[in-house]
This record gives C-alpha cells, structure tokens and sequence, in this order.
C-alpha cells in the first residue's frame, strides 16, 4: 500500500522499472502462454504475481530476467535496472558445489571479498553454516533460504521471488515475511501463501489462464478477490437480463415469422437485432478452476501393524551431526502421524529412507505398498509422459480411469501426452496426486505436499488426507492446512 499512498500525498510517480507492451508468448508450435500482455512494474513496488498452475508465471519471471525472449511485443527494462531471481529449487549442476562456489556463481566475474558479502546474507535469511559444506548436504528448507540469499547477496533493484515460502518452517516464513516488508527495493513474488502475500503486497499481477492476460490490481490479493467477485455478479447480472431480452425477442420474431407477408420482413429486423443483443453479451471471467474431490484409495488386503519405529536419526541443523533417537511408535490402518521439527533436522531424509526401506530401527511390513510423496518431485520421471507416469504405477493398466483420474487434477487432453518435465512446478504436484489415486498405498509418506499448489486445492487436498484409511506420515509448515487433517500423533523430531 506505500506505492499508492506516497503518489496520493503529493510525491511525484514512481518510474516503471519493467514494463511489458503487447508481449504474446508460445512454447513451440501451437502451445500459447500468454497472449498481448501489458503490464507494469514501478520502482519501489511490492508485487504479487498470481495465477493457476501452469498459467505462465514462471514464465514471465523468465522474461524479465531475459532468459526467454516473448514471440511478440517488447519487454522494457529501465537502463542500469539490476534484476535478480530466486528460484524454485537450486539447479541439479550446483547441488554438489560448496556455499562459497554456490554465491560466486552468482556474479560474472571474480568476486574478491565475497565471504563478508555471504556473512551478511545468510545472517538476513538466518542460515549459519561453513562455506565449504556442499549445497545438496542441506535441507529442503535450508536450501530455499540459500535460493533466497543467492538473489539478495546480488543486491538487485528488482527482486524475483518464485515461491520463496515453499519447504520454508514458520521462523522461516516470518524472518523471510520480516525482511520483505522492510525490503526498501522493488520486488515481485510468485506464491500461492495468500496470508504470507497479503503481509506486503501493494499491488497483484493476476495471470488468467484462459484469456493469457495479465489483470492489474491495486491492493492485497483479498481486494483483488473482492474486486473480481463484483464485477462477476455485475456481469452475470448484465447477461441474465440482455438473456431476457433475446428470449422476448425471439418469441416475437417467431411470431412475426408465422403471419408472413410484411410481417416476415419485421422479424428479419428482429433476429438482427437479437444477434447484436447476443454481441453484447458480457465475457464473465471464468474462474479459476479446482481439482475435483477425490479419494485416495487404501491398499484393501492389508491388516496388523503396517509400520513399526523403534529408533529414528535426526541431525544437528548447525552442526550437520547426527542423533539416534529412541521411540516406539505403531502405525495401523487409519492412523496419521505428524512430523514436526525445524529447517535441516532430518525430515526428508527420514521420510526418503522409511519409503525405499533402509531407515535404520524402522521396519514396514511385508506386503505393504507405499505411496511416497517427495516435496522435490524426484519420484516421477522426468522423462516420461504424463500418461506414462500415471500408468506405470497401476496394478493393471486401465486407459479410461487413468484418463478418468486425471481429468479430476485438471490434467488436460493436450497435456497427457506431454513430458513430466516440462509441466510447471504445480502441474508436477497434481500428477504426482493423481499417481498416488492409482497407486493405492497401504502407507502413504508425504513431505510437503502443499508445495507449489495452488492453494484454491488445497482444502480439497486435506479432506482427501484425512479420509485416507491407510497409514500415512506427514510433514507440513503449513498449519491451517494440517487443521483440516485428522492427525492421531505427533512426532516432535526435536524432542529430547
């Protein structure tokens, strides 16, 4: 909201940092993303980029920092405006490089007192750690607040953050909530955390994905939902009497019609002005659409005792050491365990090895099918097609429910044949849902599967998990959506 108060007090406006005019863009032949997009990014502004799965907000990201060039229309940058991205996930070719290579790659050129310059940015993301330990030793969210520093140790005027809070804990959220809203510099985020945006946002790109146009709003993303809900009703309302209208007209032209003679040529007049009525009927914004409720099935013949822990390991996330810690714990059919524990304490690597079988003091019983859902994606293959990913983990090959299942995770006809690899992040996370509908698992293993969903999912996501009648584990640092789950223990991996 500072943007628009400084100009309303008398400040003069603020330049456009970024600026899109007419940009259309399409991925190979046929496959548009976005279609005559205008929009602008002023010094100073906090911006949220918002949007379906797969609409193209990556994408746009991709053109400002000039790593796509747009099929038409121009993208503007001001002269000597520094741009900086902090992605997703850390590329596959840096994850074996120590912190200090990690930030060099950062820069073009040789940079001689960069450890100061590490110091200071781990301490704003609070990540402390030795420069020479290797990138892929850390956590998933110790490896988004490295993402988050790799941006600012550039010291952009224009920050890009692609969903900064995802695998983030909630002392993450806050520090990283904290520094954005006294980040003096102009950003622009992608994110589907409504109340983390809504904590600094002054304004939201929102990407429709049927019209590939970008709608511009002042305010929160709230104002924005506020704004579009009346102008829907107002549309709606409009049609429902031009509706009217046309129906009248028709009933007299229909008439007309049958009385012949002078009255044929009235009716004429009559349907032309009915076409022109239907013209002027209003394009009511469709909304954004939601995966259907699902179910997912639980592995039907198994009974007893699906998954016994008597010891677990958990590590230092200063010291990177590890700690055998005792524990009994039991899982049966229709029973949910929650993983609780900080940033780096062992989470993923627990949930990795109970799911392939070698976590040491943990044994899942003979027989038992486990779903696992990894907060990376690296269970799917990248390679394959969508429609190969899907059938390769049912039982008997079924192309109709396949085709069936996928329809409800809005995984189009266009998109079954296309490679894992390249679907956005989301569309990644839908897949590997509907993977686990076909699956049915005995044991469901989840890390972070609220990940790069758009949170409009969401709620259907977390009735799916607590009606679940299988065993399942879970880890989320996403409270209000754990809420909605039925959870029988919890697991504090920090714990004594």
């Amino acid at each position: 909201m500072a943007a628009k108060n400084s100009e309303q007090n008398g400040a003069p406006p603020r330049e456009a940092i970024v600026r899109f005019e007419g940009v259309s863009f399409e991925y190979g032949h046929n496959h548009p993303i976005l279609g005559e997009v205008d929009f602008s990014v002023k010094r100073g502004n906090k911006i949220t980029l918002m949007g379906q799965n797969g609409a193209g907000k990556s994408t746009i990201f991709q053109m400002i920092s000039g790593d796509l060039k747009p099929t038409d229309g121009r993208v503007l940058i001001s002269n000597g405006v520094s741009i900086a991205m902090a992605r997703q996930v850390i590329p596959q070719e840096l994850r074996g490089v120590t912190i200090r290579e990690f930030f060099e790659s950062c820069f073009p050129g040789k940079v001689y007192d960069i450890d100061p310059k590490i110091d200071a940015v781990l301490e704003v993301v609070n990540l402390h750690a030795p420069k020479e330990r290797i990138i892929s030793s850390f956590s998933g969210g110790q490896q988004a607040r490295l993402l988050l520093a790799s941006a600012l140790i550039q010291d952009p005027d224009l920050l890009l953050l692609d969903e900064p809070t995802n695998n983030l804990d909630t002392a993450g959220i806050e520090h990283l909530t904290g520094f954005l809203k006294a980040y003096a510099k102009s950003c622009l985020v992608i994110s589907h955390d409504a109340e983390f945006l809504n904590s600094f946002t002054d304004g939201v790109l929102y990407l429709d994905v049927h019209t590939r146009k970008v709608e511009q709003y002042s305010g929160t993303y709230y104002d924005l939902l506020n704004e579009i809900t009346a102008r829907i009703d107002r549309e709606n309302r409009k049609n429902a009497q031009l509706e009217k209208q046309i129906q009248a007209n028709k009933d007299k032209a229909n008439f007309f019609a049958q009385k012949g003679g002078k009255m044929r040529v009235v009716a004429k007049k009559m349907r032309t002005q009915i076409e022109e009525m239907e013209e002027d009927k209003v394009d009511v914004r469709k909304e954004d659409k939601t995966i259907r409720p699902f179910v997912i099935p639980a592995q039907p013949e198994i009974i007893g005792d699906l998954l016994t822990i008597s010891s677990f390991t958990t590590m230092d996330p200063k010291t990177h050491q590890p700690k055998v810690q005792k524990k009994s714990i039991i899982l049966k059919r229709r029973e949910h365990l929650l993983l609780k524990g900080p940033n780096g304490i062992g989470k993923t690597t627990l949930l990795e090895s109970l799911a392939n079988g070698t976590a040491e003091g943990a044994e899942i019983s003979k027989g038992v099918r486990v779903g696992y859902y990894r907060q990376d994606f690296s269970t799917l293959n990248f390679d394959h097609t969508v429609r190969e990913s899907l059938l390769s983990v049912m039982e008997k090959h079924d192309e109709e429910r396949m085709r069936a299942v996928a329809a409800g995770f809005l995984i189009t006809a266009d998109q079954i044949n296309k490679r894992i690899g390249v679907l956005s992040e989301g569309q990644k996370g839908l897949v590997a849902f509907a993977r686990l509908v076909l699956e049915r698992p005995g044991l469901l293993i989840l890390d972070e599967p609220t990940n790069h969903i758009n949170f409009r999912h969401l709620p259907v996501i977390a009735k799916a998990l607590d009606q679940y009648e299988g065993a399942m584990i879970l880890v989320s640092h996403v409270p209000e959506f754990v809420e909605q789950i039925r959870i029988d223990d919890i697991l504090e991996l920090g714990g004594k």
